[in-house]
C-alpha cells in the first residue's frame, strides 16, 4: 500500500547528551510515520523507544489499529525490562500518524507534539495536547500557556510508555482529513522546548516549496543553534497531491477505528495524585 506522500525525517544527538533516546519511525509505504522520545538514561530510554517503534510497525503491518499497537507496545516495554533488557525505569513518549488516502489518526502518549502546517495563512497549529505536569496546570487555569516554556517543571509528563507503576495508559487521538498543501510535522521536545512555533512557522514557509527533507534540516539546525540541549527528531509529512475522489475513499470508520480510553484531564489528575510523574 503505498501512501503517495512526500515526507522529510531526522535526529539529531544534539550538543550535550552522549546518547540518542530518540527513535524515529517512517514507513510510506505503510502510511506510517512516529517519533518516541525515550528516557531513563544510557541503555534505557534508547532501548524503550526503539522497542515501542518495532512493535508499532510490527501490528499496524497487520492491520492492528493504531492505539491498540500503542497500548501492546507498552505493555512490551514492560515485558522487556521484566526479562532485564533496558532498565525497570525506562519508558518513553510517542507521536505517531498513520494516514489511509485523504484520511489521518495520530495518537500520542507524553509530550512529543504534532502540529499543522497551513499553507493559506502559512501558520502552524499544535494538534496534540501534552500528557504533561504544566498542560494540567493550564487546563485547571494555574498558570496560562504563555508560563508554560519557563515553568520550572515544564519536562514532567504524567505518563509514559513502558513504565512499571502504569498498567495502562491513555493514549489520545485526533483525526483530520488532507487538504491540498497542508504539512504534519511531528517532533520530539529537543524542538519544541528550543524553537517557538513562530519561528517553527517560518522555517516551513521558507522551505516548504523545495522539499521536507529541507525543512527537518534547518528545523534540526535552528535547535543545534539554540543550545541542543537534547535530542532532536523530527518528521514532516505533505498532504498528497490527488486524494483520491470521495467515492473511492477509504471507510473513515475501517480506518480509525481503535481504543480512545481516556481524557487527558482525568489521567493528569489520577498522575498527580498517585505521584506518577516522569521527568523526560
Amino acid at each position: 500500500m503505498t501512501s503517495g506522500l512526500d515526507y522529510g525525517a531526522g535526529t539529531h544527538v544534539g550538543l550535550v547528551r552522549s546518547n540518542n533516546e530518540d527513535n524515529f519511525l517512517a514507513e510510506p509505504e505503510l502510511g506510517l510515520w512516529l517519533i518516541a522520545d525515550g528516557m531513563g538514561g544510557h541503555d534505557a530510554g534508547e532501548v524503550a523507544s526503539q522497542i515501542v517503534k518495532d512493535s508499532v510497525f510490527d501490528a499496524v503491518k497487520n492491520n492492528v489499529p493504531l492505539t491498540e499497537a500503542i497500548h501492546q507496545s507498552h505493555n512490551d516495554v514492560k515485558n522487556a525490562a521484566e526479562q532485564n533488557i533496558g532498565s525497570p525505569n525506562m519508558g518513553t513518549t510517542i507521536i505517531a500518524l498513520l494516514t489511509r488516502g485523504s484520511y489521518y489518526q495520530l495518537a500520542w502518549v507524553g509530550d512529543s507534539r504534532a502540529y499543522l502546517w497551513d499553507p493559506l495563512h502559512h501558520h502552524i497549529r499544535q494538534l496534540s495536547k501534552d500528557h504533561s505536569y504544566v498542560q494540567s496546570l493550564v487546563d485547571s487555569g494555574a498558570i496560562t500557556e504563555a508560563e508554560m516554556s519557563t515553568h520550572a517543571q515544564k519536562n514532567i509528563i504524567t505518563q509514559s510508555l513502558g513504565v512499571s507503576s502504569l498498567e495502562h495508559v491513555c493514549v489520545d487521538t485526533i483525526e483530520g482529513e488532507w487538504q491540498k498543501g497542508q504539512k504534519i510535522l511531528l517532533c520530539s521536545d529537543g524542538l519544541s522546548d528550543l524553537v517557538t512555533d513562530d519561528e517553527i512557522a517560518h522555517t516551513i514557509r521558507k522551505y516548504h516549496q523545495q522539499s521536507d527533507q529541507l525543512v527537518v534540516d534547518k528545523l534540526i539546525q535552528q535547535a543545534l543553534d539554540k543550545g541542543g540541549q537534547d535530542n532532536v527528531t523530527i518528521a514532516v509529512i505533505s498532504a498528497p497531491e490527488n486524494p483520491p475522489p470521495k467515492g473511492l475513499r477509504l471507510n473513515r470508520d475501517r480506518l480509525l477505528n481503535g481504543r480512545n480510553i481516556g481524557i487527558l484531564l482525568a489521567a493528569a489528575a489520577l498522575a498527580v495524585t498517585a505521584g506518577m510523574l516522569f521527568v523526560n
